[in-house]
């Protein structure tokens, strides 16, 4: 519910809002299985909406896409209108329904290089030394203007840098043929878990998430996640990417009347788990810095302690649920979690945070000055669209009502690293004088021949071979033909490159050639 620029969340002593100026100062909704949580993150997801303001959620267990519906007045809900003074109005609101999978919703497709060469190593569980080798390829891919749009491009890259191992080697540093043969193994598990329709093209327009109806709500954006939940990593590492590339595809505005995206990270633990401290560290920067491109990032989870300390301090809205303290662990959360508020000399909110009914909840939310409000036991506002999962048949309605209907639908297998790389082999199959017919190897990355292991080609007629060129020094000779229009490309791109593979720093390597469609 939208009242005077806020958002009313539920009602204490007093109704308890969310500023909409304060809302990308980002936020926690935390509590027990069954406590509540998504219908929380539902109000939130229609305030916001309201407001004008675009939401991103993931629907892990398919019940908030009932926003899309009109509420159906249940008497829980009716109940809780009158004990809070407002009246309950049923609506529904715009939804666009998303899937990896493409199942459930609009296609979801990313590029490898835009994943960017951590995500790609977390994502495959490598260790050091692989992920090493990840970057190699993804250097070798931006110097040999090889696009790497989907896993077979990766595959073709791993196998090219198998076969011209010693020339690697020099240049680039030790690539292990062991080492490759795990990554592919790896590779291989990862596309039988689905993953192969995640990576390539037409890849995803993040602008097609900041979107509002006629009306002028914002547009919720449901993200299928029931399937996706039992990848883990590849729902961690999806959420992180699309994180990182809001950062770098938004301009900086600073504090906004209202945020222009707002991004609600459900089962936030799955982030963190088993994360290196560098993608931590990333995490972090991310969230402190995507404020000032009008992003909100929500972290909804059962635990307090499932989301680090350094990223908690930024996090200045916050929505409590009932934990249960069984365990010395869950004692542990419960003071934690109390210890986060802004203490209420009215109650104990260790006590109160055991003490908790099902749609009740403690709040602390950011006030003008932007300092947290002291903790107040609230009751959660009820939702006006449906709690509860739509029907196959009413999705089914949506997506083919969709503005966006047609534009991802269909995959593209454009021409990239595994299609160069063939051609390119084929090509060394033929006479010296009939492939130097595409022009010498000249330019910008002529001298680039003697690095990677080529040399002048031997004049025809001097012994057996001698009119063959290696697969190597044809991809360097085709390289210098598109090297000047690509210049200008490579330097912003190794700029620009997405927050992890560009926060993080060059220092996770290089990434291809990016592709938008």
């Amino acid at each position: 519910m939208l009242e005077d620029g806020k958002i009313l969340i539920g009602k204490s002593a007093k109704p308890e809002y969310l500023d909409l100026k304060l809302a990308n100062r980002h936020g926690l909704v935390t509590g027990a299985t069954g406590t509540g949580k998504t219908v929380t993150l539902q109000v939130m997801a229609e305030g916001f909406s309201n407001a004008g303001v675009p939401v991103f959620a993931a629907d892990i267990k398919g019940d908030l896409s009932g926003v899309a519906m009109a509420g159906d007045g249940k008497p829980p809900f009716l109940k809780r209108a009158k004990e809070i003074g407002v009246e309950y109005t049923p609506d529904r609101f715009p939804v666009v329904f998303w899937d990896l999978f493409g199942e459930q919703g609009h296609p979801i497709r990313a590029t490898i290089t835009e994943m960017g060469p951590l995500l790609v190593a977390r994502l495959l569980e490598l260790n050091d030394v692989q992920e090493g080798i990840v970057n190699i390829v993804f250097k070798v891919a931006d110097d040999a203007n090889l696009p790497i749009i989907d896993l077979k491009d990766l595959r073709a890259l791993l196998g090219f840098l198998a076969e011209n191992e010693k020339e690697i080697d020099a240049k680039y540093g030790n690539v292990a043929k062991d080492s490759i043969g795990a990554i592919q193994r790896q590779l291989l598990r990862l596309e039988n878990q689905g993953a192969k329709a995640f990576f390539g093209e037409p890849a995803l327009d993040l602008h097609d998430f900041i979107k509002t109806d006629r009306d002028g709500r914002g547009v919720i954006n449901i993200l299928a996640a029931d399937k996706l939940m039992t990848r883990p990593r590849l729902y961690a590492s999806f959420l992180l990417w699309m994180l990182s590339e809001l950062f770098e595809a938004l301009p900086e505005v600073g504090d906004l009347d209202k945020p222009k995206l707002v991004f609600f990270f459900d089962e936030a633990h799955l982030l963190f788990n088993d994360a290196p401290k560098p993608l931590l560290e990333a995490v972090e920067q991310v969230v402190r810095l995507i404020r000032s491109k009008g992003v909100g990032v929500y972290f909804v989870t059962q635990n307090p302690l499932d989301v680090p300390q350094s990223v908690l301090a930024q996090l200045g809205n916050r929505v409590q649920h009932a934990l249960r303290a069984f365990t010395p662990r869950d004692q542990k959360a419960v003071r934690a979690a109390a210890e986060t508020f802004r203490q209420n000399p009215s109650f104990d909110t260790a006590k109160a945070i055991t003490e908790l009914g099902v749609g009740e909840a403690l709040v602390s939310t950011l006030d003008a000055r932007g300092t947290p409000s002291l903790v107040e036991r609230a009751l959660i506002a009820p939702p006006a669209g449906r709690v509860g999962p739509v029907t196959e048949a009413e999705r089914k309605q949506a997506i083919q009502a969709s503005a966006l209907r047609g534009k991802y639908d269909d995959a593209v297998d454009s021409e990239s690293a595994y299609e160069l790389l063939a051609k390119r082999k084929q090509m060394a199959e033929e006479p010296a004088q009939e492939a130097a017919s595409s022009g010498g190897l000249g330019g910008i990355f002529g001298k680039i021949t003697d690095a990677l292991g080529g040399g002048e080609a031997q004049p025809a007629g001097k012994g057996r071979g001698s009119t063959r060129m290696t697969t190597t020094e044809l991809i360097i000779r085709s390289v210098a033909t598109s090297a000047a229009r690509s210049v200008g490309t490579q330097i912003s791109r190794a700029i620009l490159r997405n927050v992890l593979g560009g926060i993080m720093g060059t220092a996770a390597g290089g990434g291809g050639s990016r592709r938008r469609r």
